[in-house]
Parts: C-alpha cells; structure tokens; sequence
C-alpha cells in the first residue's frame, strides 16, 4: 500500500505516541508499505513551531531518512486539485494533503472524521 501521512499522524509517529493505533501502526510498518510525508506538513509544522504553537522534531527531513518516509513535493496539479475539491473542510493546509492524495492514488492516515467525506482512500489512526 501507498500512504499519505496528515501532519499528526506523522507527529504522532516520530513522538511514539499513543494517538496514533495499532492498526495504523502496522500498517506504516509493514514490509513493502511507502510511506509518503507531503512538503505541505513540512511548512504547517515550521508555520506553528515558529509561533509556538507545537513542539516537533527540528530534523524533520533527518527523521524521514531514519523512518524510511519518502518525501512528496507540492506540484502545480495538487495545487489545481486543491480548487476542485468541494469545501467540506476548511483548513487549507488538510485540503492540500486531500488533493495530493486524491492526485497520486495515496490512501491518507488521518483520525480527521471530516477528511473522510472527500472521494479519497483514507487509513483512520484509532
């Protein structure tokens, strides 16, 4: 399988924390399983570390190596994607990671209920 992962979810995994279940643990471990971290939760943890809303790892790109994560860049067809989605959500940073998913056939770990509503493949974290 392909995953996406959202911005907690990866925060969840580098920090081990309990939020993210067993399920989706095994499955982003799982032997042949690529794992993708989107440039997109890349700017939202800089953004929010940079006003003081999240501690997060400051090797991000360091910690994509040691996990075995491959990076997936922003394109011009997410960001046209991203104005053909219907506005059920309005956190742009979630509605990018929704059209990159969308756009590269990635199911998307997520515990966001409402993400589950786009015509998308998505991986719950519980």
């Amino acid at each position: 399988m392909r995953y996406l992962l959202d911005t907690h979810s990866l925060l969840w995994w580098l920090g081990e924390l309990p939020q993210l279940g067993p399920r989706a643990q095994a499955e982003i471990s799982r032997p042949g399983s690529t794992v993708y971290v989107s440039a997109v939760s890349s700017a939202e943890i800089s953004i929010k570390q940079a006003v003081g809303k999240l501690r997060a790892p400051s090797d991000l790109a360091g910690q994509l190596v040691v996990n075995g994560f491959t990076e997936l860049p922003f394109t011009i067809a997410h960001g046209l994607a991203v104005a053909k989605l219907p506005l059920r959500h309005r956190d742009p940073f979630d509605r990018m990671l929704i059209a990159q998913a969308q756009t590269e056939g990635l199911t998307l770990v997520t515990a966001d209920r409402q993400i589950a509503e786009y015509d998308i493949s998505v991986l719950p974290t519980s």
